[in-house]
């Protein structure tokens, strides 16, 4: 009899304990927000976190890349703005040098600010961005990761842009500046067809660039909803819901108070009361 009053008290002191375990446990959800405080609480949930997290780190480091590369399309595509400005005058220049009635002063004044253009032109092609690294690369293209599976140059090389048919742009305009400096009829008609090609090749390699920061956009925009997905999945798995939790601490505070009450109850009697 003695002995089954005792494990009976064990028992009830177990249980009571683990009501106190539990009670904390309740208090330490709801303090720090976050239900699951080990990944033994609940496994499967906290591998889904952890899963969650590792695709949030990625997001991060891509719409930092998509930041980094829309500040880049922005930056070329005023290069390539002034460059088609260039390109358009330095062709309005040699046209006005092919007339008959431009003297050699004239030729002379529009060979120097053709002169000019090409550097520049030169100087253009040479642009950096905030980290000095150069708009245009000059070797293989900066390709820059934006998703799990997509990757690409957001910006073009500088030989991409600033070479036609295996001459630069400077060259060519040079070229135009030594034909009317000359007076060479025949090399400035020559130079004006070239602009010409020139000019459509800038305008579409500008293009590029566009739909390069437009499609930068629709990423940066499908990042950020992703995103947002993402927060409010872990946010269901990890987080603490206040109105269950305030209402499960409620009800271990009121079953612990009964069950210490009615074990301080039993624990006043005496040997005697429990036998008989």
């Amino acid at each position: 009899m003695i002995n089954a009053v005792g494990n009976r008290m064990t028992r009830e002191i177990a249980r009571q304990q683990k009501l106190a375990d539990a009670l904390e446990r309740t208090q330490v959800q709801i303090s720090g927000g976050k239900k699951l405080l080990r990944m033994s609480d609940d496994p499967v949930a906290a591998r889904r976190i952890a899963t969650i997290g590792t695709s949030q780190a990625s997001m991060v480091a891509w719409s930092a890349n998509v930041n980094s590369a829309e500040a880049l399309v922005s930056q070329a595509d005023g290069v390539m703005k002034s460059v088609t400005n260039l390109m358009t005058r330095a062709r309005e220049l040699t046209l006005a040098a092919s007339s008959d009635t431009t003297n050699p002063a004239d030729r002379a004044t529009i060979a120097a600010e053709l002169g000019t253009i090409a550097d520049e032109l030169d100087a253009l092609a040479a642009t950096r961005d905030s980290n000095g690294e150069p708009v245009f690369a000059t070797g293989t293209a900066r390709v820059m990761r934006f998703d799990s599976d997509v990757t690409f140059a957001p910006v073009p090389t500088a030989a991409d842009v600033f070479v036609v048919g295996g001459n630069s742009l400077s060259t060519n305009i040079r070229d135009a500046a030594a034909a009317v400096a000359a007076g060479n009829k025949a090399a400035i008609g020559t130079s004006i067809t070239t602009l010409a090609t020139a000019i459509g090749h800038v305008a579409d390699q500008h293009a590029a660039i566009g739909l390069a920061g437009g499609r930068l956009e629709r990423i940066g925009d499908g990042l950020a909803a992703r995103g947002i997905t993402l927060k409010d999945e872990r946010s269901t798995v990890e987080d603490t819901d206040l109105d269950v939790a305030i209402a499960e601490l409620n009800a271990l505070d009121l079953t612990l108070g009964a069950a210490q009450a009615a074990f301080a109850k039993i624990n006043r009697q005496t040997l005697f009361d429990i036998l008989n």
